[in-house]
């Protein structure tokens, strides 16, 4: 059967000062009425039941999340004691799934992405599942066809045409993988985009839960030590506190790093679905779109010779401009960010020091 992880454990600094460390951006709603992690779960109705489903987070964040899904059991919602990237996230839940289910497969989401045609990613999916049923230890991703030389995203490199047909459905397109690139510079995304055969890397993945446990076994060695350790205890009155200690014990690493770049079956199918992972404020140009002037303005805005802006406020706030241009306006109750579009990557900076000052209020 097929059960489905939700990564929600990210921080969302580059959405500061609506992104907080107690409502990131996964539970704020930036791409339509519900949260960007509401909108996840729902796009996996019709192909997994809530109790197929876990959602991995931070710990601070399982209550909020467990408020906005209150379809899911409250054990399908699982704090980490601290942050150590994907491949532990993965392999913990791999570990969950096979301890219900020693035949799961095991479908592989972030929670703050935007897909537009829930049944094409659905399609995808059914599809994706075909082929990991057709070979063990195989494993399945999904590439976006490039519409620009992105800098942000990591590419992935296809090979040779999959020749297996889907049991039933429509056939996508299916690649051997050749090589999971790092974000590029920009003229080596530019060679990617002119090349015609690379994707960008999605984050989603599709596998047996006992084959990526193989993989980790075989690969990391000491992560999966860990893991196996905790899983012993899913039913103890122990796991709590074995948790904390073999999860903190283990060396963070990405799911593409442990395991995806040295593993011999990898396959991406062709996305047929409209992808982002908002992963700037400037990204809110490419979902809600722009005026005349070339500004996106969500909520109220009253502007006068600006162009280029990105406006996000709340409420009844206005904000008004004059004589401005490519910038990036976002009003909360407790703080109003203004930065040039050019600066946008030191948000982070600006968090930092935040920290530093201890303006704990803030974060």
């Amino acid at each position: 059967m097929l059960h489905a992880l939700v990564m929600a454990g990210g921080a969302g600094t580059r959405f500061w000062p609506e992104s907080r460390k107690q409502r990131p951006k996964q539970l704020l709603p930036l791409a339509g009425e519900q949260t960007l992690l509401q909108q996840t779960v729902a796009r996996l109705q019709n192909l997994v039941p809530p109790e197929r489903l876990l959602v991995l987070t931070n710990q601070q964040l399982v209550e909020p999340i467990r408020r906005q899904l209150p379809q899911l059991p409250a054990q399908s919602v699982l704090g980490e004691p601290c942050k150590r990237d994907t491949a532990p996230c993965i392999g913990l839940a791999a570990f969950w799934f096979r301890h219900q289910d020693p035949e799961a497969l095991m479908l592989v989401c972030p929670a703050d992405h935007v897909i537009r045609n829930t049944e094409a990613f659905q399609q995808a999916v059914r599809q994706g599942v075909q082929l990991v049923e057709q070979g063990r230890g195989r494993f399945v991703t999904f590439g976006i066809p490039p519409h620009y030389p992105a800098e942000t995203f990591g590419y992935i490199q296809r090979g040779e045409p999959l020749d297996e047909a889907p049991a039933e459905g429509e056939a996508l397109r299916a690649y051997r993988v050749e090589r999971f690139h790092e974000k590029p510079r920009a003229e080596r995304a530019r060679r990617y985009l002119e090349a015609g055969t690379f994707y960008w890397n999605s984050g989603i993945f599709l596998w047996r839960a006992a084959d990526i446990l193989d993989a980790l076994a075989r690969f990391q060695p000491a992560m999966y030590e860990q893991l196996e350790q905790i899983s012993r205890e899913f039913d103890s009155p122990r796991f709590q506190e074995t948790f904390a200690r073999c999860f903190a014990a283990i060396e963070g690493t990405s799911i593409d790093y442990a395991v995806m770049e040295k593993a011999e079956d990898v396959v991406v199918i062709e996305a047929p679905f409209d992808w982002d992972d908002l992963g700037s404020w400037q990204a809110l140009a490419r979902l809600h779109g722009t005026d005349a002037q070339g500004n996106t303005v969500l909520g109220r805005h009253l502007g006068l010779e600006s162009r280029g802006l990105i406006v996000r406020s709340q409420g009844e706030h206005l904000v008004a401009t004059l004589g401005v241009e490519d910038l990036i306006i976002v009003h909360t109750p407790e703080v109003t960010l203004v930065a040039r579009k050019d600066c946008e990557e030191q948000i982070r900076r600006l968090v930092q020091q935040l920290e530093q000052r201890g303006w704990q209020e803030y974060l």
